[in-house]
């Protein structure tokens, strides 16, 4: 486990950046965290509010079950200690689009304590170029609402949708020290909720979005100032800021300034961040404990459960595909997204060999998909499908090439494998006969080529091979292609 070496270099020599992530991943569940009330994306403005989300008076706050487990089971996922007791507080502050005038989180006693998450900067050997990143925290607590700014010329709007969506917030410990290691924590982050199922990860939509602490120093020297970037909506803006984030502070130091705790913004359009505010202290919100809910309390048959329920994780099955031949990168690839991970697991539940049936996976399947703009989700071709294509090629029905043209139909029509090859007329020959009688035909019409190859130029062997091929219409078998070619050409 090692650092990366990057550096910012500025007129004083070297400079190390230290980064910790504070991500909010909304949470899968039925409703919202204290109340009944349905989050689903893009739905109208105030029509997924309950009394309880818009703080009318003598309304109380029920602990959602759900959100709770799912928290739980995200703790365990990355070896959190999970803590069987643990209490609410309120977090005060005003706000337009924070009707209670207070956030329900957790400060002081959150539910889950410190785990860590394994990262790798190389898909080609993820072992060697790994790193452990601390996890401090996880909490629970709901979101505010959304002010709309573009509804009116001069007044803005509230929707309290968003208001009392259940979120977690994932507190790393300030262990990266690179934007590639910022981006590999939160990718592998986001995939582990996405396989647990506690959180869709679709950073688009907002259910995930990362806060981005970054401060600068000296090799060596003690820990800087550091400032805090809101609400960062991609990986790749995520690494943005951090370089940016990272110059700007280098550039105030050198020049004799100092680096103020603030919070601030990311301007993607001109890649820079801007201040928004001074950054508070916890006193700052008065915070205390919640008078409306009692703490939480986890009993062991709960806790049994949640961890009954987890799926096998990425780098379990990283391994497991390791160990059945699959190549450490082959493996990385097909578990990066979950969907692709089940569509794998299903392909080799129909017996397909496990290395045979990456390859074919990772160049033939994920290039078509990349070319045609699907998602695996949407492949129109099954498992049980692509099982069967890699079956006429294993029992010699079909070459490789004629693997791709049968392929290629199915990615258009949806049709079997097998009846395509029939109707199509798209079956592997072996029948040495007709090759023996293609191959004399090739010599005859090549008679120097021959006498070369006779005279030592071995490399005209791929010439015959390619002819042979080229006149059989890519059927015959390329196997037997090449020994009936030794034997004619001696």
């Amino acid at each position: 486990m090692t650092d990366t070496d990057y550096r910012i270099h500025g007129d004083t020599g070297a400079w190390e950046v230290v980064i910790g992530l504070e991500v909010h991943a909304q949470v899968t569940s039925n409703a919202k965290l204290f109340s009944g009330a349905a989050t689903a994306f893009g739905a109208e403005p105030n029509t997924q509010v309950s009394l309880v989300d818009a703080a009318m008076p003598g309304m109380l706050p029920v602990p959602n079950r759900e959100c709770i487990r799912q928290a739980v089971r995200t703790g365990m996922a990355i070896d959190a200690q999970i803590n069987k007791w643990s209490r609410f507080d309120r977090k005060n502050y005003f706000y337009a689009d924070l009707p209670q005038g207070y956030q329900i989180s957790q400060l002081y006693h959150p539910l889950v304590g410190e785990g860590a998450i394994d990262i790798s900067l190389d898909d080609k050997n993820p072992d060697a170029s790994g790193k452990r990143i601390g996890v401090e925290r996880i909490h629970v607590e709901q979101d505010a609402g959304k002010l709309m700014h573009d509804q009116h010329p001069t007044r803005s709007y509230v929707d309290l949708n968003r208001s009392g969506v259940a979120l977690m917030e994932i507190v790393s410990r300030p262990d990266m020290r690179s934007p590639a290691e910022a981006g590999a924590y939160l990718r592998k982050l986001r995939a582990i909720l996405r396989y647990v199922g506690s959180c869709d990860g679709n950073m688009e939509e907002g259910s995930m979005r990362a806060d981005v602490n970054v401060s600068v120093r000296k090799p060596g020297d003690e820990l800087g100032t550091r400032t805090e970037t809101k609400n960062v909506n991609s990986v790749r803006f995520v690494m943005a800021v951090v370089e940016q984030e990272a110059r700007r502070q280098v550039a105030v130091l050198e020049q004799g300034g100092a680096i103020v705790q603030e919070t601030r913004l990311y301007d993607p359009d001109r890649n820079e961040t801007r201040s928004m505010r001074s950054k508070e202290d916890a006193h700052d919100y008065r915070y205390f404990p919640d008078p409306d809910l009692l703490p939480l309390e986890l009993d062991d048959a709960f806790l049994d459960e949640c961890r009954g329920s987890l799926p096998e994780l990425p780098d379990a099955k990283r391994k497991r595909y390791e160990t059945a031949g699959i190549s450490a990168y082959q493996a990385a690839v097909l578990t990066a997204e979950v969907e692709a991970a089940r569509w794998f697991d299903a392909l080799l539940e129909t017996g397909t060999k496990p290395v045979a049936a990456a390859n074919w996976t990772t160049s033939e399947l994920f290039g078509a998909l990349n070319r045609t703009g699907k998602d695996i989700e949407h492949s129109p071709v099954s498992p049980a499908q692509a099982a069967e294509l890699l079956g006429l090629v294993a029992d010699g029905t079909l070459s490789g090439s004629l693997a791709k043209q049968v392929f290629e139909v199915m990615l258009e029509t949806g049709e079997s494998p097998a009846r395509i090859v029939e109707e199509r007329g798209l079956k592997q020959t072996s029948d040495t006969g007709a090759i023996d009688a293609v191959i004399a035909e090739i010599m005859a019409a090549n008679a120097d080529k021959v006498a070369d190859y006779r005279g030592g130029k071995d490399k005209l062997f791929g010439f015959f091979v390619g002819q042979t091929m080229k006149a059989m219409g890519g059927k015959a078998n390329p196997a037997v292609v090449n020994e009936l070619l030794k034997t004619a050409l001696g």
